[in-house]
């Protein structure tokens, strides 16, 4: 079953949009260095519900299997990419909120 791996991020305010720019170029370019990885796709808060909650932006990933988003996860790439992120975020860590979930592509 594939992964895909749901990522909201909240940005302090000071944050300029160059630097979001910058580190979300910089997750997506995990897939060119981290096999498993089919396919990201990233951007900014869009509707018009007001339902984000703070959340600015967000990025959806998709993995070939759960062994592939495991290996992901301590990967230096992906470490050095988090060590970026984090002093971005409005509280550090607590201003991410990841969720992943399996499925059967097709279904």
């Amino acid at each position: 079953m594939a992964v895909k791996h749901v990522v909201l991020l909240k940005f302090k305010k000071e944050t300029s949009p160059e630097k979001i720019k910058d580190i979300l170029h910089g997750v997506g370019n995990l897939r060119n260095q981290i096999q498993g990885i089919l396919d990201f796709s990233a951007g900014p808060y869009a509707s018009p519900e007001g339902l984000h909650r703070g959340y600015t932006h967000g990025f959806v990933m998709t993995f070939r299997d759960a062994a592939a988003r495991d290996m992901y996860l301590p990967d230096p790439a992906h470490r050095g990419v988090v060590e970026m992120l984090l002093p971005e975020l409005e509280g550090g860590v607590s201003g991410v909120l990841a969720f992943d979930y399996e499925y059967t592509p097709g279904q």
